[in-house]
């Protein structure tokens, strides 16, 4: 099967090439470093040319109210290029509870990709997945000083990406589900429980004040950023993932 991954050099989307092409198929990476732009329409049309499948793992560059843009055009393009070629199956990767954060531009733009997905003529495979755990050093910076890091106790399911990857090749080399398969990872924990635990495996004495208004998942209400029944639950632990990721750091 000829599968072509939009956004094939990433954190995502290597691994997805990694684990198609490992499995028998011939996956092909495209992104901009390869002539592809999904927003002019650069190289869109070759690079889904004679392909069964098309795995679009692009990403808006903000997370801002530019974001929908971003993905309404490159949507459009990749879709419309699609029909053109006669590709049958179209995968995303989303955000597990992602229509219900409405007060977040980047969750409206993902849902707004969803949406478009749903609206077009190719069958298609939505992956929703939980915050990525190679994420998590990311949020704590994102409210962090010299003082301590503020978090909210929103709760997360912490997922792998390698996790991630063998649930989206498995996916684009499945039949259409046309519908979303959630996954999620093995332990829940509050975010600014999570982050005691991240600064302390790093050895920074820093302390985490929760704080319930900071930061981006501040705006996150209740617990919809976990998966429900029917899920699918990834088997790497967040403790494990971390002794690893410091073992290779070292």
């Amino acid at each position: 099967m000829k599968i072509s991954v939009i956004g094939g050099t990433g954190l995502i989307g290597s691994r997805v090439v990694e684990n198609l092409n490992t499995a028998g198929h011939e996956a092909v990476p495209h992104a901009l470093s390869t002539g592809v732009d999904v927003i002019t329409g650069q190289g869109v049309a070759a690079a889904v040319a004679g392909a069964d499948v098309v795995v679009n793992l692009t990403n808006s560059p903000t997370f801002d109210a530019a974001s929908p843009e971003f993905f309404q055009t490159s949507m459009d393009n990749l879709l419309a290029a699609s029909q053109d070629a006669g590709v049958g199956h179209f995968v995303i990767l989303s955000i597990v509870g992602v229509d219900q954060v409405p007060a977040l531009d980047y969750y409206r733009a993902k849902a707004l990709q969803e949406e478009i997905l749903r609206a077009g003529t190719v069958s298609y495979s939505i992956v929703r997945a939980t915050q990525f755990m190679e994420f998590i050093d990311a949020v704590l910076s994102w409210t962090a000083d010299e003082h301590g890091v503020r978090l909210p106790r929103t709760p997360i399911q912490p997922v792998a990406a390698a996790d991630v990857a063998a649930t989206v090749a498995e996916v684009a080399a499945g039949t259409p589900r046309n519908g979303v398969l959630d996954l999620g990872g093995p332990d829940i924990y509050a975010l600014d429980e999570l982050g005691r635990i991240a600064l302390a495996a790093k050895g920074d004495p820093r302390p985490v004040i929760t704080d319930d208004t900071a930061g981006m998942f501040a705006a996150v209400p209740g617990d919809v950023l976990l998966t429900r029944n029917g899920a699918r639950i990834a088997t790497v632990r967040y403790a494990d993932w971390r002794a690893t990721a410091l073992a290779a750091a070292r």
